[in-house]
């Protein structure tokens, strides 16, 4: 395990080091001669400077809505998923399909494919739809302009949504039969069954779909960086990142900006792992 233990030091523990040591700085490269020691004045510039504000509120919102709308749409499916029909391993199968997608090439889809005001698909249904009621004059929006933040997180909805039904899935397949044997029985409808029983034992698959979700839409950078380049106030902390290091070229803002994801992560990982833990000992029992 030691060469393992060493390549894994070198490659993420020391280069996180040097971050921490970096964002302490006042590390310009278009002004090499004026490095200094900065002390917190990075983390400062990261809550008080106005775009950067808004960075750590496109993330938030970013993450929030896509979280919570893949679990929705995920439980929905996972419920499905669980219900014996013909087809359903085909239906399993490209449903999982958008998550197995590389996140640059979902990026570029959504974007020339789907959201495209000229030859988009969804362009073309309200074309198709208006033609049906006898419209001559479809509407076709502009939606990376229009609605550059719901574009980017239908996107993400998209790819995220099988994780979430995965997920559920494996805590729907772990149910007691028992209690839903039981539940009939007594004669219990659908949506009692569903609240009282299928949804506590749920809980805790939700906790954690949400709670991975988060660790990675936090850190999402591909989808920002391909369908808006940052734009219209759709700039997260990663892309901020991205500008403030390669266009900016400074170093220490950077750096202290990355140790806040980072400790961000850490917060929302913690729980993650708690709540695994949770599920585990749980099962055990």
């Amino acid at each position: 395990m030691l060469p393992a233990l060493i390549f894994v030091i070198a490659t993420t523990q020391l280069p996180f080091l040097v971050t921490i040591v970096v964002s302490f700085m006042n590390w310009n490269a278009l002004y090499p001669g004026e490095r200094s020691f900065a002390g917190l004045d990075n983390f400062v510039r990261v809550f008080r400077d106005g775009a950067l504000r808004q960075a750590v509120w496109s993330t938030v919102q970013l993450t929030v809505t896509v979280v919570v709308v893949s679990l929705l749409v995920g439980l929905l499916l996972a419920l499905l998923m669980d219900r014996k029909f013909l087809g359903r391993g085909l239906v399993r199968t490209m449903l999982i399909t958008p998550f197995l997608v590389v996140p640059v090439a979902a990026a570029l889809l959504w974007k020339h494919a789907l959201l495209n005001p000229t030859y988009g698909l969804i362009n073309g249904v309200l074309t198709w739809i208006w033609q049906l009621f006898g419209s001559n004059d479809p509407p076709q929006p502009s939606w990376l302009t229009s609605f550059p933040m719901l574009s980017i997180e239908a996107a993400l909805v998209w790819q995220w949504t099988p994780f979430m039904m995965l997920i559920l899935l494996a805590g729907l397949q772990s149910k007691p039969t028992d209690a839903f044997e039981a539940a009939q029985v007594d004669g219990t409808s659908a949506w009692q069954t569903f609240r009282y029983i299928t949804f506590p034992h749920l809980r805790q698959y939700l906790e954690l779909g949400g709670l991975l979700g988060s660790i990675y839409i936090v850190q999402n950078f591909d989808a920002v960086f391909t369908l808006t380049s940052g734009g219209l106030g759709t700039a997260n902390l990663p892309y901020t990142i991205y500008q403030t290091f390669f266009q900016g070229q400074d170093y220490g803002l950077a750096s202290a900006m990355g140790v806040v994801v980072v400790i961000g992560t850490i917060i929302i990982a913690t729980f993650a792992l708690r709540v695994v833990s949770s599920l585990f000992t749980e099962e055990n029992h």
